[in-house]
């Protein structure tokens, strides 16, 4: 069966699911649900936990309001105990991203109407520093376990919940603006979790491991729930550690784990030893890893490797597929275009020459766009405004570059602000990131615009490494590279510590922008091959 059709099956068999309905199915299920350190909860007791919860917050929420519970914790069993009462109860959980800081944190409680937030010892100094009027409690504090001993034996709650209703917002990353919260409803997660378990084979045997933040699309719907929906094993990390992760692979047991971001890379950069491959992991499943780095990372812990397209809001569907070209994406669904975003008609198929140059950049890019409309986007919450640039003449803008090949793959080129004119000439960023990574010395490759002295831009890059690399070395580089077209020379190179990045691991290139190239560390002559490093 095709990847769409599949998908469209799940769909079907998916059709009318709540979380509220696959939780209910766990109800008395003693196989292991929750692995935090020492501790552990069967399933049966995960649900108790979360009834407690769903009471408890009845008790806190004004049934005139919205019944949003704001979150800003790391992985904690408190947060997973939350997400159970919200799909119990129909109460709704707002993410919050502790990388957000006073005023825009505290905008972003106000804004999405959270009624009361939850924090945990690690964030309580920081929410207290928004200033927030909002009812806050630090679920390590006795008043909330005050709350909850009150509720400890109650009942699983009795809710009208139906597929459309709301269950999270989930701010996006903000990795080119301000954060927009996402609305997430009951189907947009319980439909893809019937698909996943089904292509991946999951079962009650599983064993996941979730270090991805919980505030995050990626840790709620590839690390969460998927295993909420078979009775797997939840091996839960309070968050991301390159350095931990074998360790509590192997501690845990864990045959799955999920990402979203730089977790592969980071992993790959500690020592390799000779006993890696002696692990149960058997698939590992996010979005946003390079080719070299899925490779590297199943060849060195023998396990496949997964990684798929996909954003926040949902609305479009790209697939990796065996066979596919170096460097793609996968095949998109069939409503899914690469449209020219000034006329909406389709670009031209991308051309490549013998070196796999792409020959024609500015007539092959467009934007990725669902045909057909929303798909599982449902709208940005009290964003009106957001909404309409993302819904346009009936079609969903995805806000991402691309140019589609003549058997239908789609290449990834960046975000609309990575699109660059040099000397006349539109780029994309992310082929130049993705040439950029083949260098062994180069761990992450981040291209930007800055703007040229007479007009249009000049091509800067910030690198991060995990070897020595020095100016001559890189020109040699890129010299070899047979598919470095002529305009796509980095006219300045920044070499960085680490990169600012949102708390799921995104490059935040607004702030690379913001910073230009004022502590550039190589810069190219204007019409030469040859790097000067830049005196501090």
């Amino acid at each position: 069966m095709s990847f769409e059709a599949s998908m469209a099956t799940s769909r079907l068999e998916s059709a009318g699911v709540t979380l509220r309905d696959q939780l209910l199915a766990r109800a008395d299920d003693p196989n292991t649900a929750l692995l935090f350190g020492e501790q552990q909860w069967s399933w049966a007791e995960y649900l108790q936990e979360s009834a407690a919860r769903a009471a408890a917050l009845d008790d806190l929420l004004d049934p005139g309001e919205p019944p949003h519970v704001g979150v800003l914790m790391e992985n904690t069993p408190e947060f997973l105990f939350l997400l159970g009462a919200a799909a119990l109860s129909g109460s709704v959980i707002v993410g919050l991203n502790p990388t957000r800081r006073g005023a825009a944190l505290r905008a972003d409680i106000e804004h999405s109407d959270c009624q009361v937030v939850l924090t945990d010892e690690a964030h309580a100094e920081l929410l207290a520093g928004t200033g927030t009027t909002v009812t806050t409690m630090n679920a390590a504090d006795s008043t909330w376990h005050g709350v909850l001993a009150k509720h400890a034996d109650a009942a699983l709650p009795g809710a009208d919940v139906r597929p459309e209703t709301l269950f999270m917002l989930i701010f996006t990353s903000g990795t080119t603006g301000d954060p927009k919260a996402v609305k997430v409803t009951h189907e947009k997660i319980a439909g893809p979790t019937v698909y996943m378990v089904d292509r991946f084979g999951l079962t009650h045997e599983a064993v996941g491991y979730l270090s991805m933040p919980m505030f995050h699309s990626n840790g709620v719907m590839a690390g969460w729930a998927p295993m909420m929906a078979v009775g797997a094993t939840i091996a839960l990390a309070p968050r991301f550690s390159a350095s931990q992760f074998l360790a509590d692979v192997r501690r845990y047991g864990a045959t799955y784990a999920n990402y979203v971001g730089k977790p592969l890379a980071y992993i790959l950069a500690t020592p390799e030893l000779p006993d890696d491959a002696d692990n149960p992991l058997k698939l590992v499943f996010g979005n946003e890893a390079n080719d070299r780095d899925i490779d590297l990372f199943a060849d060195r812990f023998t396990c496949a490797v997964v990684d798929s397209y996909s954003s926040t809001e949902g609305a479009v569907i790209v697939s990796r597929v065996p066979g596919m070209p170096e460097g793609s994406l996968g095949m998109p669904f069939e409503d899914v275009r690469v449209l020219d975003p000034e006329t909406g008609e389709e670009t031209a198929d991308a051309e490549f020459d013998e070196h796999g140059t792409l020959l024609n950049a500015e007539a092959a890019t467009g934007e990725i766009v669902n045909i057909l409309g929303a798909g599982a986007f449902v709208g940005y919450y009290k964003n009106p405004a957001a909404e309409s640039e993302r819904l346009r003449g009936g079609m969903y803008w995805s806000g991402d570059l691309a140019y589609r090949d003549a058997e239908g793959y789609v290449y990834f080129a960046g975000r609309t602000a990575d699109w660059l004119r040099v000397d006349g000439e539109n780029l994309a960023a992310a082929p130049v990131e993705r040439l950029l990574l083949r260098h062994p010395a180069i761990a992450e490759a981040a291209v930007y615009a800055v703007p040229d002295k007479s007009t249009g831009d000049q091509l800067a890059v910030a690198i991060t490494l995990v070897a020595d690399l020095d100016p001559v070395s890189f020109a040699a580089f890129l010299e070899a590279q047979a598919d470095l077209g002529t305009k796509q020379w980095p006219r300045y190179v920044r070499i960085l510590e680490t990169m600012p990045r949102t708390a799921t691991n995104k490059v935040l290139k607004r702030e690379l922008r913001a910073e230009g190239i004022s502590d550039v560390t190589w810069v190219r002559e204007e019409r030469g091959r040859s790097y000067e490093v830049v005196d501090s």
